[in-house]
């Protein structure tokens, strides 16, 4: 491949001690889908498996200046914000972005797996108005999506409108996760202006579970860098997930990192088959 040609993608987001969530987990899905990855680190935070002990968040200047110095240089063909901590650091970064051609991907981390608040909640309103209107795809979970639309959440059809919600708020998409509903399968439907696109898939009965929306968001801007559509992007990384949960290290006292080489935890191998995997393939991962 010319190495002009090489698909990158800009991180912006926490840093995880664990290795399982944050910045490490998505530079290790990254990796995983050949993509090469830049980071501005928005917050250093001291966690592991069972919780969060600690948050310092990175001063906005020196955020902004992450923003500016990849950029400028390295560039970025798609650019996937996470945890952002407080208001000054989105504004900081939504000034920086705001001019960039890069396909934005908005995964608004707001409370750890572990229960942990990422996001102060006196910040939700300032995400949701400097920087929805910039993200081409947004990715909430459900507890995120009822912050940010005021619904209660308690099925698919509750996905689809909160999903039609915030495409009104002027996102161009969200993929709306159903992963805290209550069930077998697990629902997550991609809204769009063409309308929403429900795809499901077995529950995983797993408490390794750290980082899933993380990995899955770097998934997704992984493969639109590569060249996906959106919808391609999503049923790819949904697999990759799927996997990476199956196989995880199980690691830990509590919410156990994925296993994001998708390398065979039994045995030394590339990456795993599973003829019974439920998803389609659409690209070879």
């Amino acid at each position: 491949m010319d190495k002009a040609n090489i698909p990158k993608v800009l991180i912006i987001a926490g840093s995880d001690s664990s290795g399982g969530a944050g910045v490490q987990a998505d530079i290790k899905t990254c990796a995983a889908f050949g993509v090469y990855t830049s980071t501005a680190i928005t917050a250093i935070t001291a966690q592991n498996t069972v919780g969060v002990q600690d948050i310092m968040n990175v001063p906005p200047k020196l955020v902004r200046e992450q923003i500016k110095s990849v950029l400028s240089d390295v560039g970025a063909d798609v650019i996937k914000i996470g945890m952002l901590g407080d208001s000054d650091i989105i504004k900081a970064v939504a000034e920086e972005i705001e001019d960039s051609n890069a396909f934005i991907i908005l995964d608004p981390v707001m409370v750890a797996s572990t229960g942990s608040v990422l996001l102060e909640k006196g910040s939700i309103d300032c995400l949701k108005s400097n920087l929805l209107p910039l993200a081409d795809l947004i990715t909430p979970n459900v507890p995120e999506a009822e912050l940010l639309t005021g619904n209660i959440i308690n099925d698919v059809d509750d996905l689809v409108r909160s999903g039609e919600f915030l495409l009104s708020q002027n996102s161009y998409s969200a993929l709306m996760k159903g992963g805290h509903l209550k069930g077998k399968s697990v629902f997550d439907v991609l809204v769009t202006n063409e309308g929403a696109n429900i795809m499901s898939g077995p529950r995983l009965n797993s408490r390794h579970t750290h980082g899933t929306g993380c990995t899955l968001s770097s998934g997704i801007a992984s493969c639109i860098a590569l060249g996906s559509s959106i919808e391609e992007a999503v049923i790819s990384s949904r697999e990759f997930v799927y996997e990476a949960i199956k196989s995880a290290p199980k690691l830990g006292q509590g919410n156990g990192p994925l296993n994001h080489g998708l390398v065979n935890t039994n045995s030394v191998s590339s990456q795993p088959t599973d003829v019974n995997n439920p998803f389609s393939v659409l690209k070879s991962l």
